[in-house]
């Protein structure tokens, strides 16, 4: 029960604090009508009906002691001046039985209000519009209709009292709703700011706003902001600064290499592990640069594909594209070049047909995806292939002869923007790289 009661409460903050605010509003408000109003206003109709009841009463006994019709005519004269009373005499007519109950509620009222004084069949009729209540009275032979003001039997009027109810109600959530936009939206921008950072997009312009935890909170967020970038600055530093010392030895080792005879027992051997630590260096340092120094700007993705491909084109490899003519979107293009350029070369690595396709899954996000008819991988590795310095032991390889860091810095890149990158089965028989950016 509990469970189904939740699925119709607000979602939003805004939402859930005006019906924390709203709700007891609306009890007190039910409250007040029943206890300020029905009762009061039930006796009060009575009371005034009894008033009313005894006025026509008066009429109608002294029309029953002069019967004659001048007399009754004199009588009614005097009676509509000095009662504020419309008063006619029908002669012939009578009324219908069973006299039915009024279905308004003030008519009821005043239908059991007058019961008490009323010693003749009689009948209420509230006319609204008009703003009169209308009795008719059985005199024998005749009926008496008597039109008198609604203020004759109601004191305040049930339309007034609601709709000083309803304005009050609609002014304080007026005012509740403009306070707790004004508080609410720093709690918003708070949110705003750590989706960007979560997209590796700068929010140079927040600063805390708001009540005193919502400051704390922005406060922790800009200090964790700042904690992110020196330790992502410390790992660039560091490991830039490995690489650097590596590339000494191994370019002396180079050249070492290059002034032995060629004919010397293991040179081949050696050359080929001085490329390999030369290849691992390269990926170490591409790992750990990231997208460090690199900010975020509208950049053409369409474009940034097409120029990678005819980086690959002229290397001898053909691969077929569908994308738009343009894609704007916020991109660290370098990066993102280097993530697109490791999924290609994964793909042509492992297979002998490669097809690209660019667009769009909704209007939240932009799709990439690179089918080849390799060998694919596993449904149980494929995240394994993510984790950095792994390699696989089947035919297909996600880095074969490589650092095991390719994969790995293309995933680093697509959720430094925000996105995901995933692997799938792909229609050509071998894998699909799926990477998704937000717009």
């Amino acid at each position: 029960m509990i469970e189904r009661l939740r699925q119709f409460l607000p979602r939003g903050l805004l939402a859930r604090s005006l019906t924390i605010l709203v709700a007891p509003l609306v009890l007190a408000q039910t409250v007040m009508l029943y206890v300020f109003y029905d009762s009061p206003w039930e006796a009060s109709t009575r009371r005034l009906s009894l008033a009313l009841a005894g006025e026509v009463m008066l009429v109608v006994d002294s029309l029953s002691a002069f019967p004659d019709p001048a007399q009754r005519a004199v009588l009614l004269d005097l009676a509509r001046q000095n009662l504020g009373l419309n008063l006619r005499l029908m002669q012939g007519e009578i009324l219908p039985r069973p006299i039915a109950e009024p279905a308004d509620l003030l008519g009821r009222n005043v239908a059991r209000g007058m019961a008490e004084a009323m010693t003749r069949p009689f009948r209420v009729e509230i006319l609204r519009p008009a703003g009169q209540v209308k009795i008719a009275v059985d005199v024998g032979g005749a009926l008496l209709h008597v039109a008198a003001p609604m203020k004759r039997v109601s004191g305040l009027g049930t339309a007034t009292f609601l709709g000083w109810a309803l304005a009050s109600s609609l002014i304080f959530a007026g005012i509740a709703v403009l306070f707790l936009r004004n508080q609410i939206r720093p709690i918003r921008q708070l949110a705003l700011a750590a989706e960007q950072l979560g997209k590796g997009r700068d929010v140079p312009d927040f600063r805390p706003r708001g009540a005193t935890e919502v400051r704390q909170a922005a406060t922790a967020f800009l200090d964790m902001r700042g904690r992110i970038l020196r330790a992502i600055r410390q790992r660039t530093e560091m490991l830039a600064g490995v690489s650097h010392d590596l590339r000494t030895p191994l370019a002396r080792m180079k050249l070492q290499l290059e002034m032995m005879p060629k004919t010397a027992a293991g040179i081949d051997g050696l050359r080929q592990d001085v490329s390999e630590m030369e290849r691992m260096v390269e990926g170490y340092l591409a790992y750990a640069r990231g997208a460090d120094g690199e900010a975020a700007r509208p950049a053409d993705l369409a474009r940034l594909m097409r120029e990678v491909l005819a980086g690959f084109k002229r290397q001898g490899a053909e691969m077929p594209l569908t994308a738009p003519e343009s894609l704007v979107l916020p991109l660290r293009a370098v990066a993102m070049r280097r993530c697109l350029t490791n999924l290609l070369d994964n793909a042509l690595r492992h297979g002998s047909k490669v097809a690209v396709a660019l667009g769009r899954d909704d209007a939240q996000h932009a799709v990439v995806t690179i089918d080849d008819d390799g060998p694919g991988i596993p449904l149980a590795k494929r995240e394994d292939v993510f984790r950095p310095f792994t390699r696989l032991d089947e035919a297909r390889s996600a880095e074969s002869g490589g650092a095991g860091l390719g994969l790995t810095i293309a995933r680093d890149v697509a959720r430094g923007h925000g996105g995901e990158l995933t692997l799938e089965d792909s229609p050509l028989g071998g894998l699909r790289a799926k990477l998704v950016l937000p717009l």
